[in-house]
């Protein structure tokens, strides 16, 4: 089959490419930005890559034209498409009818952790022999890439198959959670809390949506749910009829933990200690998503010994907590932390790791929920662990803000500041940068190569 796919060169309809290309496909596609590192990525695996959405490209003639979230009504091409009676499907609908099929799906839904559970869960499948597939919304650096269709270690697809399950919207034709698509067997319900509020109206729109998500699950499936969050009580108050193990509670059944002073932790089923996860991670946020890849691998037939033993080998994600560099005593960090509860527990992490060390949070509110301003009387109280706050956002362009970023950080005094231009930020924290401190630049998107021009200031 030859598809055509509307833009590929986001993180989901990348992988996609990858993963229809490995499965034999013809693959091509168009961006309205097509530049590196995913136009190399898609290039080296031999998909053509077009720039634009020029009605023209009807003339490929592929089988079937597969339309990513990011196109809308008034797209060229998509009304070419529309005005012909061409062939059309989503991504994730797609995914499930072309690569899920048939598959043993692990999902790993929740407002937070998604990337790194993903990540974890593929990794202890790996380390116990299972080759899954996986298509992780980051890079897990066990792996190198964030997506495969795995193997069976006979030449086929492996069963087993590892998905970062997105709440976002599937597309512009079809407004359910991409995640229903995906004919989930065993599903992490990691937390749930307010987010995307340009397509959400509140968190019950969004518990909506996580209930069809258990729809989905068969009875023989299982659910792995953060036993701490009251809004997934209230989505499985609406119906569950599936299996379900909870994890992070403090007694009863189901999984917990106990952290030691050093970063380990005891992990713990149905009150029974099952052994020790000895690694580098910090943070309670790691623990618990830790604990849900050991339950949801347990599922498909990991010993809870050889899931924690992997995990000892996990090296995380590319752009969670990951240091770019260090110039002149000053550490740079990278975190993908857009959302205020990611914020407050990404600074909380780092502030575990170096203690009484000055940390320099560098944020870039550019999420569509940041951009509306939903959220922004929370920012402050995501930031009072770091030291420092140097504030971006653009006046102008895509990713302006639609309010006062200066006023927002306000309540944090004199210790936070806000920039609309990059180089000033720059500058700025070059001029209150010491050795010794860290850095920690926090941004959903590429925040204009700031990492390695700080680190070539500090230099």
């Amino acid at each position: 089959m030859h598809i055509h796919i509307l833009g590929i060169c986001g993180t989901f309809m990348g992988g996609l490419a990858v993963l229809a290309k490995e499965a034999g496909h013809t693959v091509t596609g168009c961006d309205a930005n097509v530049y590196p590192p995913m136009s190399t990525q898609l290039e080296a695996q031999g998909i053509t890559l077009i720039q634009g959405f020029e009605p023209s490209q009807v003339d490929l003639k592929p089988d079937l034209f597969v339309i990513g979230n990011v196109v809308s009504r008034g797209n060229a091409l998509m009304e070419e498409i529309l005005n012909r009676g061409l062939p059309y499907v989503s991504g994730p609908q797609w995914m499930g009818e072309y690569i899920l099929q048939d598959k043993w799906v692990l999902s790993v839904a929740g407002t937070h952790g998604k990337t790194t559970t993903s990540a974890m869960l593929a990794w202890v499948l790996e380390h116990a022999g299972y080759q899954p597939g996986f298509l992780i919304g980051g890079v897990p650096m066990n792996f190198g890439i964030s997506a495969r269709l795995g193997s069976d270690g006979q030449g086929a697809p492996s069963p087993f198959f590892v998905i970062e399950a997105d709440e976002y919207d599937t597309a512009f034709f079809d407004k359910r959670s991409k995640f229903v698509h995906y004919r989930t067997r065993t599903a992490v319900l990691n937390n749930l809390e307010y987010d995307h509020a340009d397509i959400f109206p509140d968190l019950a729109a969004i518990e909506t949506q996580f209930h069809h998500l258990v729809r989905t699950v068969p009875g023989i499936g299982r659910l792995i749910v953060n036993g701490r969050e009251p809004a997934l009580q209230r989505v499985l108050a609406r119906g569950s009829w599936s299996e379900r193990e909870d994890f992070g509670v403090a007694e009863g059944p189901g999984w917990s933990l106990q952290t030691h002073e050093d970063g380990r932790f005891d992990v713990f089923f149905d009150g029974q200690l099952q052994g020790t996860v000895q690694w580098e991670l910090s943070g309670e946020h790691n623990r618990m998503n830790a604990l849900a890849a050991i339950a949801a691998a347990r599922h498909v037939g990991v010993p809870v010994a050889q899931a924690i033993e992997a995990l000892g080998a996990f090296q995380s994600v590319k752009r969670r907590m990951e240091l770019r560099g260090s110039a002149n005593g000053v550490a740079v960090y990278d975190d993908f932390a857009h959302h205020p509860t990611a914020i407050a527990t990404t600074v909380a992490g780092l502030r575990k790791k170096v203690g009484a060390a000055r940390i320099l949070a560098v944020l870039e509110p550019r999420s569509n929920t940041m951009k509306l301003g939903t959220m922004k009387e929370a920012l402050p109280g995501s930031l009072v662990d770091a030291d420092l706050v140097f504030g971006y956002g653009a006046k102008a362009g895509r990713d302006a803000l639609g309010w006062d970023l200066g006023e927002a950080l306000a309540p944090l005094g004199q210790k936070a500041a806000a920039y609309d231009d990059l180089g000033a930020l720059v500058q700025a924290v070059k001029a209150a940068a010491r050795p010794g401190d860290h850095v920690l630049v926090m941004s959903n998107g590429g925040f204009g190569g700031v990492h390695q021009k700080l680190l070539d200031a500090l230099a």
